[in-house]
């Protein structure tokens, strides 16, 4: 017969929900505030051969000049940006912390 252990079962589960949503939240914070200090992430399109869509040279050269038109466009004072920019950091390391919280957990906690 097998038997199940469902107060353990819910903490897992629990503890899983919670981890996941801190981590997905400080990071779509920690974008968004990034952003909001006028340095948006710009990655160059990767080309694959059989990919769907492609992005021309021409067309990223586009999105690159109206990014920077984007931050320069910033209703924000220097000051306020330089805010949006720690508090981006910081959302990026509470994002790292709790992943790394989570690894030593599973780690050290056998």
């Amino acid at each position: 017969m097998i038997v199940i252990n469902w107060i353990a079962f819910v903490q897992v589960f629990v503890a899983a929900f919670l981890a996941a949503t801190i981590v997905v939240s400080a990071y779509a914070v920690g974008l968004r505030l990034l952003v909001r200090a006028g340095r948006a992430p710009v990655v160059a399109p990767a080309e694959f051969t059989d990919a769907i869509t492609v992005i021309t040279e021409k067309e990223a050269r586009r999105a690159e000049k109206a990014a920077a038109k984007a931050a320069k466009k910033s209703p924000l004072t220097d000051g306020q940006k330089r805010v949006a920019l720690v508090g981006a950091y910081l959302s990026f390391a509470v994002a790292g912390a709790a992943v790394l919280g989570g690894l030593l957990l599973i780690v050290f906690n056998h």
